[in-house]
C-alpha cells in the first residue's frame, strides 16, 4: 500500500497523475487506433464505429456502480490501516462486477442492433455500427472486473502496474487492428467488426494478466473466496457510494446519444466529424483526468485518517494543476485543430465539421477541469450525489434546448431567433459546462464544510503540510 495521509499533497498527485495519465493515454490509444483504419473506410465507417462507441459511455457509467464505491471505500480504509475492510470491499466488488458483466451481454445483444439504428444517420452507417458493437460487446462485460482489479489497486495508492499492463494490452490491440480491420497478412479484411475484435481480445488478455499479477504488486489487499460470496449489504455500500457516479457516466451517454439524434439532420459528414472531434476531445482531457483520478484517492485516504486540512490541500492543488493544464489545451486547439484531427479522417467535409467542433467547445476546457476535480473530491469523500445533481443541471441547459432547437428548427428566445445549426448545438453546450461549473463548486463547498467538521479536532492537532515540496 502506498501511504498517501503523509508527504507533499502535490507530490502524491504529480507522481499518481504521472501513472494513471499513461495508463488512459494507453486505453485511449484502443479508440484512436480503431478509428485510424477505420477511417480508411469511409465516412460511414467512421459515424457507425462513432455511433456505437457511444454504448462504451453506458457501460463505464455501470462500471462506476463497482469501481468508485470500491475504490472510496478502500481508500478509507487504507487510510485506517483496516486491512480485513478492504479486503472485503475487494471481494464483494468482484462478485458484484461479474452479475454486471452477464447482464451486459444479454442485454447489449438484445437490444445492440435496435439502438444503433436509432442514433445512425442512414442504413450503411447503422450496419456498420451494428457489426462494430457485436464484436466489442465483451470487451465492455471485461470492463467491470478490471474495474473492480483497478479501483481496488487505485484504492491503496498503487498505480503503477496498471498503466503497465495497459500499455501491453494497446501494443497487442495496435498489432491486431490492422491484422483484423484492413486484413494485413490473412487477405481477409473484417472491416469495423476486426476493430471491436481486436480491442476485446487484447482486453481479454490484459484481465487475466491483472488477475494474476494482482497479489504480487500489491501485499495490503489479499483477494480471499470467502470475500467473494455475494453479500448484499456490502454491494449495498458499494452501489450506495457508486450509483451517483454511474449516474454521471450514463447522462454522459444520454447526452451525447442526444447529440447524434440531433446532427444527423446535416447527414454522416457532420456525425463523422463530431465523432473524430469527440475522440480527439477525450484525449485532451486524459491529463486532467489523471489529475484528478489521483486526487481522489488522496482524498479518501486523508478523510479515512481524518485529516481534514490535507483533504482540502487535495482540492486546492488539484484544481489548479486542472486548470492550468486545459488553459493550454484551449490555446492549442483554437491555433491548430487540424493538427489533432488530420490523421483521422481524409474526408474534408468531416474535417471540417470536427474543427469546428473543437473551437467552439475547446472553450469549456478549463470549466471542464474543474468539474473532474470535484467529481473526483465527492468520490475520496464517499458521497457522490451532488456530483450527479451538478451533472443532471445539464439536463436542463443543454439537452431538452438542444432538442427543442432539432424538434422545431429554431426558437424564439427573448424577441430573438436562435437559429438550428450545428454553431448553436456547440455553444449551447459550452455554456452548459459552465453552470455545471458553478454548481459542482458550491456543492462541494457545502459538503467540506459538513463532512470535514468533526475532523477539525483531529486535524488542528496534525501540523499542516507543505502543498508542494
Amino acid at each position: 500500500m502506498h501511504d498517501l495521509t503523509k508527504g507533499s499533497i502535490t507530490g502524491h498527485i504529480i507522481n499518481m497523475a504521472v501513472f494513471i495519465g499513461l495508463g488512459l493515454v494507453f486505453q485511449t490509444v484502443y479508440f484512436l487506433v480503431d478509428l485510424y483504419f477505420v477511417a480508411h473506410l469511409g465516412s460511414w465507417a467512421i459515424a457507425g464505429v462513432s455511433a456505437a462507441g457511444v454504448s462504451s459511455f453506458l457501460v463505464m457509467g455501470a462500471s462506476q456502480l463497482v469501481a468508485v464505491g470500491a475504490m472510496a471505500l478502500i481508500a478509507q480504509a487504507a487510510g485506517r490501516k483496516d486491512r480485513e475492510a478492504a479486503n472485503l470491499v475487494s471481494g464483494q466488488a468482484l462478485s458484484l462486477s461479474a452479475t454486471f458483466s452477464v447482464a451486459t451481454l444479454v442485454l447489449g445483444y438484445t437490444f445492440g442492433a435496435m439502438a444503433t439504428q436509432t442514433v445512425s444517420a442512414d442504413a450503411q452507417t447503422s450496419v456498420a455500427a451494428r457489426a462494430y458493437l457485436f464484436a466489442y460487446l465483451p470487451s465492455l462485460a471485461l470492463m467491470f472486473p478490471v474495474a473492480a482489479l483497478g479501483s481496488a489497486l487505485r484504492g491503496a495508492g498503487v498505480v503503477r502496474p496498471t498503466m503497465m499492463l495497459q500499455t501491453l494490452t494497446v501494443i497487442l490491440n495496435v498489432v491486431l487492428a490492422p491484422v483484423l480491420i484492413a486484413g494485413w497478412g490473412t487477405g481477409r479484411p473484417l472491416g469495423v467488426m476486426g476493430a471491436g475484435l481486436a480491442t476485446t481480445i487484447a482486453v481479454a488478455c490484459g484481465f487475466i494478466v491483472l488477475w494474476a499479477i494482482f497479489p504480487r504488486v500489491q501485499k495490503f489487499i489479499a483477494l480471499e473466496r470467502r470475500t467473494m460470496a455475494p453479500r448484499l449489504s456490502e454491494w449495498g455500500r458499494i452501489v450506495g457510494i457508486g450509483l451517483p457516479a454511474a449516474g454521471e457516466f450514463i447522462l454522459m451517454f444520454v447526452i451525447f446519444a442526444v447529440v447524434y439524434w440531433v446532427i444527423r439532420h446535416f447527414g454522416p459528414h457532420a456525425q463523422a466529424g463530431f465523432g473524430v472531434g469527440m475522440r480527439i476531445m477525450q484525449s485532451i482531457f486524459l491529463p486532467v483526468m489523471a489529475v484528478a483520478f489521483a486526487a481522489a484517492p488522496i482524498a479518501g485516504q486523508n478523510f479515512g485518517a481524518g485529516l481534514a486540512e490535507r483533504v482540502r490541500y487535495t482540492f486546492r492543488d488539484a484544481a489548479l494543476i486542472c486548470a492550468a493544464l486545459m488553459l493550454v489545451m484551449t490555446l492549442f486547439t483554437q491555433w491548430r485543430p487540424e493538427m489533432l484531427l488530420a490523421p483521422f479522417t481524409s474526408d474534408a467535409q468531416a474535417l471540417a465539421y470536427a474543427a469546428d467542433y473543437l473551437r467552439i467547445v475547446s472553450w469549456n476546457f478549463v470549466a471542464s477541469g474543474v468539474v473532474f476535480t470535484c467529481s473526483s473530491m465527492f468520490q475520496g469523500l464517499g458521497d457522490t450525489r451532488p456530483s450527479l445533481l451538478a451533472s443532471a443541471s445539464r439536463l436542463l441547459t443543454f439537452m431538452a434546448p438542444a432538442i427543442a432547437l432539432a424538434v422545431s428548427g429554431g426558437l424564439d428566445v427573448f424577441g430573438m431567433h436562435v437559429p438550428f445549426t450545428l454553431h448553436t448545438i456547440w455553444i449551447l453546450s459550452v455554456a452548459s459546462v459552465y453552470l455545471q461549473m458553478l454548481l459542482a463548486v458550491a456543492l462541494l463547498r457545502r459538503q467540506l464544510k459538513v463532512k470535514l467538521k468533526d475532523l477539525a479536532p483531529r486535524a488542528a492537532a496534525t501540523p499542516a503540510p507543505v502543498a508542494a515540496e
